[in-house]
Parts: C-alpha cells; sequence; structure tokens
C-alpha cells in the first residue's frame, strides 16, 4: 500500500464498495485499497464473493443484493465506521428486453432505486466522519438510447440523484458526486466489444481512439473521494475518452 490513509483520530479510513466483486467496481476498490483504505465489497453471486475472498484475503466481502432492505440494513448495522460510500452495484442492462414493463422495474430497482437505498442506509455512518458517496452513472445519463431504455432511464436518474444529495446533504459536511464512465471493457460489454464492426465504430468516434480498462475508472473515483476534492459535490464526471463531447 502506497499511503496509509487515517482519519483524525488516527484510524485507517473504511471503503464501502457495492457491486465491488467484478469490473468497474473491483478496480474502485483495488485503487481504494491500494492508499490504504479497509475495504468492505459487495457482489450479487456467491461464486463471485467466493472469488474475491480468495483473491483477495485483506478484503471483508458480503453478498448483498441492493433491491432487498433488510439486507442492506444487517450489512450497514455491522460497521462501526464509514468514510466513503461507492455505488458501483447499479451496473446491469437487459438489452431489448427493457421494454418489457418487468425487466424496466428490475433494472430501475438496481441501478437507481438500489443506489438510494444504500446511501440513505450509510447516511448516519457518512455524516459521523463528514464522509462521501460516489454514484456510477453513465454516458447514457446524457443520451437516449431506443435499445436499453431502462438503463438510460436509470442513470439519467443517478445524475439528478447526485445532485440532489449533494444539496441536502451539504451541512452534514457529506459529499456526493457521480462518475460517468464510456465504453469500458467489463463483462457487460463483452459481446459489444467482439463484435469488430461496432466496437471500431466505438473507437473511431472517440476522440482518445480507445475502449477503456476499468482502472481508467479507478483514478477519478479515488480523487473525487479525496481531500483535493474537498470543494467538488454534485459533479458528474465523464470517464470516456472524450466520446460524448464527439
Amino acid at each position: 500500500m502506497a499511503t496509509v490513509v487515517s482519519d483524525a483520530a488516527g484510524r485507517r479510513k473504511v471503503a464501502l464498495i457495492t457491486g465491488g466483486t467484478g469490473g468497474i467496481g473491483r478496480a474502485i476498490a483495488a485503487a481504494f485499497y491500494n492508499v490504504g483504505y479497509e475495504l468492505v465489497v459487495t457482489g450479487l453471486a456467491a461464486d463471485e464473493c467466493e472469488r474475491i475472498r480468495v483473491d483477495r484475503p485483506d478484503w471483508i466481502v458480503k453478498q448483498l443484493d441492493v433491491r432487498d432492505a433488510r439486507e442492506v440494513e444487517t450489512l450497514v448495522e455491522d460497521l462501526s465506521q464509514l468514510d466513503v460510500l461507492v455505488n458501483a452495484a447499479g451496473m446491469i442492462l437487459r438489452d431489448a428486453q427493457e421494454h418489457n414493463l418487468p425487466e424496466f422495474e428490475r433494472v430501475v430497482a438496481v441501478n437507481l432505486t438500489g443506489t438510494m437505498r444504500m446511501s440513505t442506509t450509510c447516511h448516519r455512518l457518512l455524516s459521523k466522519n463528514h464522509g462521501c458517496v460516489l454514484n456510477l452513472a453513465s454516458m447514457l445519463s446524457f443520451f437516449g438510447s431506443g435499445y436499453v431504455p431502462a438503463y438510460s432511464a436509470s442513470k439519467g436518474g443517478v445524475v439528478q440523484l447526485t445532485k440532489s444529495l449533494a444539496i441536502a446533504w451539504a451541512n452534514d459536511g457529506i459529499r456526493v458526486n457521480a462518475i460517468a464512465p464510456g465504453w469500458i471493457k467489463t463483462t457487460m460489454t463483452d459481446a459489444l466489444l467482439n463484435d469488430r464492426h461496432r466496437s471500431q465504430a466505438i473507437v473511431d468516434r472517440t476522440p482518445l481512439g480507445r475502449w477503456g480498462e476499468p482502472v481508467d475508472v479507478a483514478g477519478p473515483a479515488l480523487f473525487l473521494c479525496s481531500p483535493s476534492a474537498g470543494f467538488i459535490t454534485g459533479a458528474v464526471l465523464p470517464v470516456d475518452g472524450g466520446y460524448s463531447i464527439a
């Protein structure tokens, strides 16, 4: 670990990363660990959680469905301290199935309502240490998508939720920001990445000329939760290689 991060009392700071067992969430978790945070990471799938327990024995790994209020409450009740909450669990999409109302509701329940549930449940602990919340939005927070309307709507909602909580919780000393990743190489984007023509079209539009890696998101996440960003709240930072401005 390059730096040991501690609070005013000399205790290691604690970061809770939902969806921290894979993809972008895992890269963010690793970045926090590398600067000295004590980590609690969650995942939905039991096998994925077990794999992280083996790979990362210093991490506390919990299985969690952010749609389940009781599971969320139990997880947070077990924490004695919390400095950072990263809501990375809301990264699901259901492709064309999202035009069916049950699938639309499922995506929104995870991506948007789950983010709100985690944030409000953690509010008390975060306020004790003037902590911060980092939400995962998307470039589809800004663009419409005829193919994934639930994902786009939920991520648009995450942006407005971020701004609203930033205002509501400022007097509690809690900063709330979001990152909006672009085309990042994850399991969720495998099919698109492996489609040579569609993948090339993405690269051609992206000013930096490549797909992003999960680690590309981790650095900005760490910055927004650090003292260096102490006067930043309600911000939504695109991390997309310039795709959204091209």
